[in-house]
């Protein structure tokens, strides 16, 4: 493809400079509108220019990446609402064995969760959970933060649904879920030990450090400001790691049903219980008040286990006189239930055993009523662990990868049986727009010729066909998707790495399509803002409550560039070997 004219092309430069800025850095001093608005600022301007029509612009939305990106969405936050991460976490702590034994299962389970449910996601859920376990066990956050971004990172290459990039690259080339996984799986599974390694040699001396005394873990309580060093450290209580809820930040409103029940469900309880007390109140004002009848002791006050309080009030038997010396009642019992109020003469006996007859029974009949709805949580996340189940077949059998993502996110709407609005406002729409205004900005870009004319001089020493040219062709892929991010890479050389590729051969073609997703993907461990991966752990870790700590960008490139570098040659090996 020639040069576009030279209108065309400075202003198309223009458009995606903006667009480039505001993505990469999305707080610019003079225009802070973020990743979104950037995006979108540089789809209009492709169109104000003239760069590309209106229609051009429409049809260079890709609607199938978006439908699959809207369906792991929905799909992930029905998996948070199931507790899905709370027991990934769970796994993460059960019979830990020290801090090394600790790093390798985080390195692990974020590389296997990454691949089934993004790794934003798995950033997002886990990690404010590992930053307590570290500080519950008095270690340093720094190395298990590291861990779980570059574990995401390289975990998620292994499957379509993994990351943004892998998606674009399965609609564009044609490649099943099965042929993916099975061409890149093997060089996760070797990338996350090598990355594991690494880690424990990098932080070995540090891992290797003793706890301390539980007075030395005390006195360190109140040291958790973030930006604290990686030796400066924080205890947590065990009872606070336990009961840490998993909110990410897209779907900070999702109510776990973990232990009974739903918000739903749960209103109409508390309606009742609030009612209930407000009854009791009442009759125990009526009882107290009248004291021109009676005079009254109180014996005891008891709460039951549902909330439903049986106050036993009793009179003094016999005959008592006041201050003033005015008889009082001879006996007089008087129960406070919220059906009934009965003054009972010379009973207090039967008093007591309709009180506790009483208690046993509302204590039967909660216990019923939390049993049935025990039994309904069961059956909703079995319901959600199967179509989630249900569309990863789907996926392994070939299917239409937007549409089995979709379809499991309509089929678990449904089986929710509530409003749907308040589980979509969960969508991080922003993204999907922001898909949209970066699919007409390059779009745009490429119809200025410049990628094209770029890529003509890189082609004919980076084919596949030779070493050197696959080394070549991954240094151009490493340095761009730290450059220009690693989505806008893929867009803009993944048809002209495949065409060159297919003119050597047809397996050639599906083997570039896979280089591709591999470097493309371990890249974002080159630097902090490689990834957004990364830019979630670094911005989680720093808010979380009591426990923060700040992940400096120095601190992540001493560790990053020698594990990206390893870690993309051996995986290249693997992957250039299918």
């Amino acid at each position: 493809m020639a040069l576009a004219s030279t209108e065309k092309v400075v202003l198309g430069c223009i458009a995606f400079g903006i667009f480039w800025v505001l993505a990469v850095f999305p707080s610019v001093p003079f225009m802070p509108v973020g990743r979104t608005a950037g995006s979108l600022l540089g789809a209009m301007l492709m169109v104000l220019f003239r760069v590309m029509t209106p229609e051009q612009a429409y049809a260079a939305i890709d609607l199938p990446i978006l439908g699959l990106l809207f369906g792991t969405m929905v799909v992930s936050i029905f998996l948070e609402r199931a507790d899905m991460f709370g027991y990934l976490g769970s796994a993460l702590a059960w019979r830990s064995r020290g801090s090394k034994d600790l790093l390798f299962r985080v390195c692990l389970v974020s590389a296997v969760a990454s691949a089934l449910f993004t790794n934003d996601t798995c950033c997002v859920v886990l990690t404010e959970f590992i930053l307590k376990l570290a500080r519950q066990n008095n270690l340093p956050p720094q190395p298990f933060l590291l861990a779980l971004a570059s574990s995401s990172n390289i975990g998620s290459a292994a499957t379509p649904i993994g990351n943004p990039q892998n998606l674009v690259i399965a609609v564009q080339s044609g490649i099943t879920f099965g042929q993916f996984l099975v061409g890149v799986f093997p060089a996760m599974i070797v990338g996350v030990v090598t990355n594991t390694c690494i880690l424990l040699c990098y932080f070995w001396k540090y891992l290797s450090v003793d706890g301390g005394s539980k007075d030395h873990q005390l006195e360190a309580g109140g040291a958790g400001e973030a930006g604290a060093g990686p030796h400066d450290v924080v205890v947590a209580d065990d009872e606070l790691v336990a009961s840490h809820r998993f909110t990410p930040a897209r779907m900070s409103h999702a109510s776990s049903v973990n232990g009974g029940i739903d918000d739903s469900v749960s209103e109409p309880m508390r309606r009742t219980d609030s009612l209930t007390r407000a009854d009791t109140l009442s009759m125990r004002s009526r009882s107290y008040n009248s004291e021109g009848d009676i005079q009254v002791a109180i014996r005891s006050m008891r709460a039951s286990t549902m909330s439903q309080e049986m106050v036993e009030v009793s009179t003094v038997c016999g005959d008592r006189r006041d201050d003033a010396g005015v008889p009082g009642p001879r006996k007089i019992t008087r129960t406070t239930s919220h059906q009934r109020s009965v003054i009972i003469e010379d009973a207090p006996e039967a008093a007591a055993a309709d009180n506790d007859g009483e208690k046993g029974k509302n204590g039967d009949d909660a216990a019923a009523k939390d049993k049935e709805k025990r039994w309904k949580v069961l059956v909703w996340k079995s319901a959600v662990y199967l179509t989630t189940l249900g569309m990863l077949v789907a996926l392994l059998m070939g299917l239409n990868m937007s549409w089995s993502a979709i379809t499991a996110a309509l089929v678990l709407l449904a089986l929710d049986f509530t409003d749907a609005q308040a589980c979509l406002e969960k969508v991080s729409y922003s993204l999907l727009i922001f898909f949209c205004g970066m699919f007409i900005t390059v779009d745009g870009f490429n119809r200025t010729g410049i990628p094209n004319a770029l890529w003509e001089l890189v082609e004919p020493h980076s084919r596949i066909d030779s070493a050197k040219g696959t080394a070549l062709l991954a240094v151009v892929i490493l340095v761009l998707s730290n450059v220009a991010s690693n989505v806008p890479t893929v867009l803009l050389l993944g048809s002209r790495v495949a065409a060159s590729a297919a003119a050597i051969s047809p397996a050639s073609e599906k083997k570039a399509w896979l280089i591709l997703a591999w470097v493309s993907t371990v890249a974002g461990n080159l630097t902090l803002l490689g990834s957004a991966a990364n830019l979630i752990v670094c911005e989680q870790a720093r808010r979380a409550q009591f426990f923060g700590y700040n992940l400096t960008f120095w601190s992540h490139l001493r560790f990053g560039v020698p594990s990206t570098i390893i870690v993309t040659a051996i995986g290249l090996l693997i992957v250039t070997s299918y």
